[in-house]
């Protein structure tokens, strides 16, 4: 069963009905290329029945490691970068204590997730080797060639701080490596070294992976259930890979009004939450349709905000900025926990008319009526509503934002699988560091930074 909604009322001022219906056969089409694999990236789509394909082997070695980790350690470090990282950190953000960091292994129950090579800070990385002196560790690589330089870097560092501090034998024990099954840098020294492994599958892209062992491994360590993320996006996959038309398919209902507003003169599209704890699930989204959409000067901007807080900043420029944006807002119907505002006697704050009422109540009302604003104010908006945040919500989440991702991808005439884009920082950087084989470039690129 999916409980996820897509409502596009507040685009009625903006496109009209016809309009989004005119999508629906090329929709269809697009759905067809993508299960038939006849489509642009058609060597990446293996993504797309994974669901169906995490068996029960798999789920139950995983657990068994998360529960190894949990024995072994207080702090478990995850080295990657963009969709190595970013998707196992969505969903544990998301399903975790606002204030994880801050509560003692007995009140939190698991190690506590923490990240790096997913920058090339040097503080960063001399604050967190300066908690791992002091915590028990463990960590996992995750990276297909081993080679990227941000985890790359950052796994040279932890490995070589591992070994110091409990030996080789035991630091083995503690890494396990996420790569490649056959190939690449990372899977020579897994197999030189004995690591325990898992694989990122060929067909399957960083961004699009948080149901294989890049996210799932992560998930389960920080102690949540796999089992209801899996079958979260099993119940999507099975809707949206189905489902013909616009009122029954919610990623068609999705892609259309956003590829709708984009043809219209949007092309900033603003992922809108109104819990703090959603912000790193906005993060995946933007790298998702970001890296897959933003190709040939084609794609919407995915941009974020998290309201209330930044509605006392960006909300500004969303009411009465230039109108190039619209606004996706992910609406949680029911809060995990509950908290009522009290009465005041003098009521010094003039805040007793909401007293008693729950602060999720009070949220509700700042979002429908921060959505009734910004329509007035110019601003189309779509409303992706979950009824609650736990594993089988995030994982019919997950698996529509990637289905409608691809779907939208080929509506824009791009392949949504691959990122040529990023390699022309890398170049540069290997340039102006000196790696062998880049002298020419070398030379030029220090003569311009003059």
């Amino acid at each position: 069963m999916t409980n996820l909604n897509v409502d596009i009322r507040g685009l009625k001022n903006f496109v009209d009905e016809k309009t989004i219906a005119a999508f629906t056969s090329e929709l269809v089409l697009h759905q067809g290329s993508l299960l038939n694999k006849t489509g642009k990236g058609n060597d990446f789509l293996g993504w797309i029945t994974l669901p169906d394909e995490v068996d029960a082997n798999l789920i139950e070695s995983i657990e068994n490691d998360a529960r190894y980790v949990a024995r072994a350690a207080d702090i478990y470090v995850v080295i990657g970068i963009g969709g190595s990282y970013l998707g196992a950190r969505a969903i544990i953000e998301a399903l975790q204590n606002n204030f994880a960091p801050l509560l003692s292994r007995d009140h939190r129950g698991k190690p506590l997730v923490v990240y790096a090579g997913n920058n090339i800070s040097e503080d960063y990385m001399a604050d967190l080797i300066k908690i791992l002196d002091q915590r028990d560790y463990a960590l996992t690589i995750i990276s297909k060639s081993g080679t990227t330089t941000e985890p790359a870097i950052a796994f040279r560092i932890l490995r070589k701080h591992l070994e110091d501090k409990y030996g080789k034998e035991e630091a083995r024990r503690r890494i396990i490596a996420i790569t490649d099954q056959s190939k690449g840098a990372l899977k020579r020294l897994a197999v030189a070294e004995g690591y325990k492994t898992y694989v990122v599958p060929d067909d399957v892209g960083g961004r699009y992976s948080v149901l294989t062992p890049v996210g799932l491994l992560p998930i389960a360590v920080a102690g949540f259930d796999i089992r209801q993320f899996v079958a979260g996006a099993k119940a999507m996959k099975e809707l949206v890979t189905t489902a013909k038309t616009i009122d029954d398919n919610p990623a068609f209902k999705y892609v259309a009004a956003r590829n709708a507003l984009y043809r219209a003169g949007k092309p900033v599209e603003v992922m809108v939450n109104y819990q703090p704890s959603l912000t790193y699930l906005t993060e995946w989204w933007k790298q998702l349709f970001g890296e897959s959409e933003g190709k040939e000067n084609k794609g919407i901007f995915p941009a974020g905000v998290s309201f209330t807080t930044d509605l006392h900043s960006m909300g500004q420029y969303v009411q009465e900025g230039l109108r190039i944006l619209f606004e996706t807002v992910l609406s949680i119907e029911q809060p995990q926990k509950n908290i009522t505002v009290p009465l005041e006697e003098d009521d010094a704050d003039g805040l007793n008319f909401i007293a008693g009422k729950r602060i999720s109540a009070v949220n509700r009302e700042a979002e429908r009526g921060t959505l009734l604003a910004h329509i007035d104010g110019g601003v189309p908006n779509i409303i992706i509503s979950l009824p609650e945040i736990n594993e089988y919500t995030l994982g019919q989440l997950v698996y529509f934002y990637e289905f409608s991702c691809a779907l939208s991808g080929y509506v824009l005439d791009v392949n949504p699988f691959d990122q040529p884009g990023v390699e022309a920082y890398k170049k540069n950087m290997f340039a102006l560091l000196g790696k062998p084989g880049f002298e020419k470039q070398t030379e030029e690129l220090r003569e311009r930074l003059k």
